[in-house]
C-alpha cells in the first residue's frame, strides 16, 4: 500500500533521494578524507535537516518523536557520519534548550541552529564520568555575576567544529550524585574554552569527535540553561530519553541498508555453480536479519508514539536503544560473514558498516547500563500494570 501524499511523506521522499543520490555516492570520499564535503553540508541545511526537531516558532520543522524516528531510519541508510553532522542540532545538542531554556536563550540560539549556521554539542562525558555521568568533576565556581568553569570533557561528538557547547558542571561542591549539577551554554571563542583535535577512530570517519577543555572559563549567570542552577542533570535526563529513541531509529537504517546489500551479494556471487543465495544457511543470515530489523522498527515506532502522547517512556527508551543497537551489530556481523573474504577488505560496505555501527552499543549509555536501567524501571511497575497484560496499546 502506497504512502499517503502528505507534506511529511513528500519531505521524507525528498530526504530519501538525497541520501541515495548524493550521500551514498560520497561515502568513499568521506571515508578517505574524514570530512563531510561542504556542498553536502549546505544541502543538509537547504533540506532543513538541522532543524527537524526544533519548534517551528524558532525556525525548525517541529517534528514529533515518531516523525523524527522515521526520518532517522532513512538518513542512517547512508554512513552514520552524514547524520552525525546535523544530528546534534536535531537531538541532543538542542533538546536541553528546547525543554528547559529561557525564552531569551531559545531566541538567541535555536534559529541559527535550525539552519545549520551554528553547530551544537552536548558536553557531559568525562574521563571518569561516562556510564556514571553523576560522577562528573568539572566545576563551576560563582564569582559575582559570573561562573568560572574548570574541567575536561571527552568523546564529545562535533566538539572540533561546534559553535555552542552545552557544558555540565558541578556548582555545588558539597552535593552528591545528580544534585548540584548545572548546565551552561558556552560559545566557542569564550576565553578559557578550547577543543582538542578530532580523534582517530575505528569507524564513523567524517564525524569529528574530540575533547573540550575548560580552564578558568568565565561565563555570565545568564548562560545557565533555564536560569536555574543545580538542576542540570534533570535537564540532561529529559534530553537523553528522546535521544535514545532517536539513536534506536538510527540503528534500523544501517540494518536495512546491509540487508539490501546482502540480498544483492547473495544473488550475484556464485559458488559451486549457483548463486550463494540458494544455500539455506545463507538464507538464514538474511532471514534472521530482516526479522530482527522489523522487530526493532516496530518497537521504536511504538515507543515514539507513546512519547508523542505524553506518556513516560523511560523504560521503553532504554529497551529501544538496547535492542536496536545490539540488533544492528548482529546484522553487520552477518553481512561480513555473507560477503566472505571481501567483507573483511577495506572499501567494502560490510566492512565499513561493521566498524561504523559498533559505536551504537556504547554511546547514549552502554548496553549494560540499559540492561540495568530496564531492570530497575521494571521493578518499579505494579504487577497489574497494562504492560503485563494483553492490552499493550490503548484501544480506540
Amino acid at each position: 500500500m502506497a504512502e499517503a501524499d502528505t507534506p511529511f511523506n513528500r519531505m521524507l521522499a525528498e530526504i530519501y533521494r538525497f541520501i541515495q543520490l548524493e550521500c551514498i555516492p560520497a561515502e568513499p570520499e568521506v571515508e578517505e578524507n574524514d570530512e563531510i564535503p561542504p556542498p553536502l553540508v549546505r544541502r543538509m541545511g537547504e533540506l532543513g535537516l538541522f532543524g527537524h526537531s526544533i519548534p517551528r516558532e524558532h525556525g525548525g520543522g517541529g517534528l514529533g518523536t515518531e516523525e523524527l524516528a522515521r526520518v532517522n531510519m532513512v538518513v542512517s541508510q547512508a554512513a552514520p557520519a552524514f547524520r552525525a553532522r546535523f544530528g546534534g542540532n536535531t537531538g541532543i545538542a538542542t533538546e536541553s534548550l528546547i525543554v528547559d531554556g529561557t525564552p531569551e536563550q531559545k531566541a538567541r540560539y535555536l534559529p541559527r541552529m535550525a539552519t545549520g549556521e551554528l553547530t551544537g554539542c552536548f558536553a557531559l562525558t568525562e574521563p571518569e564520568a561516562g556510564s556514571d555521568a553523576t560522577a562528573l568533576r568539572t566545576s563551576a565556581r560563582r564569582e559575582g555575576d559570573d561562573y568560572v568553569l574548570n574541567g575536561s570533557k571527552c568523546f564529545i561528538t562535533n566538539a572540533p567544529i561546534a559553535g555552542l557547547f552545552t557544558v555540565f558542571a558541578r556548582t555545588d561542591p558539597d552535593a552528591r550524585g545528580a544534585d548540584g549539577v548545572t548546565a551552561f551554554l558556552v560559545e566557542r571563542g569564550t576565553p578559557g574554552l578550547a577543543t582538542g583535535p578530532a580523534y582517530r577512530k575505528m569507524g564513523q570517519h567524517g564525524s569529528p569527535v574530540g575533547e573540550v577543555h575548560l580552564q578558568d572559563c568565565r561565563v555570565p549567570a545568564s548562560a545557565i540553561v533555564g536560569g536555574v542552577p543545580g538542576v542540570g542533570f534533570r535537564t540532561a535526563m529529559k534530553t537523553l530519553n528522546k535521544q535514545r529513541i532517536n539513536l534506536a531509529g538510527l540503528c534500523v537504517g544501517p540494518a536495512l541498508r546491509l540487508i539490501d546489500e546482502m540480498r544483492r551479494r547473495s544473488a550475484s556471487r556464485v559458488q559451486s555453480g549457483q548463486p550463494i543465495g540458494q544455500f539455506q544457511l545463507v538464507q538464514q543470515l538474511i532471514a534472521d536479519s530482516i526479522t530482527e530489523a522489523h522487530a526493532a522498527r516496530a518497537l521504536v515506532l511504538q515507543t515514539a508514539r507513546k512519547r508523542d502522547r505524553g506518556e513516560d517512556v523511560t523504560m521503553e527508551a532504554s529497551m529501544c536503544k538496547l535492542f536496536a543497537s545490539e540488533m544492528c551489530g548482529r546484522v553487520a556481523d552477518r553481512a561480513v560473514q555473507l560477503f566472505g573474504g571481501s567483507g573483511y577488505i577495506a572499501g567494502n560496505i560490510a566492512e565499513q558498516m561493521y566498524r561504523d555501527v559498533r559505536l551504537f552499543r556504547l554511546y547514549e549509555g552502554t548496553s549494560q547500563i540499559h540492561q540495568l536501567n530496564i531492570a530497575k524501571q521494571l521493578g518499579r511497575l505494579p504487577f497489574d500494570h497494562p504492560d503485563f497484560n494483553m492490552q499493550l496499546e490503548p484501544q480506540a
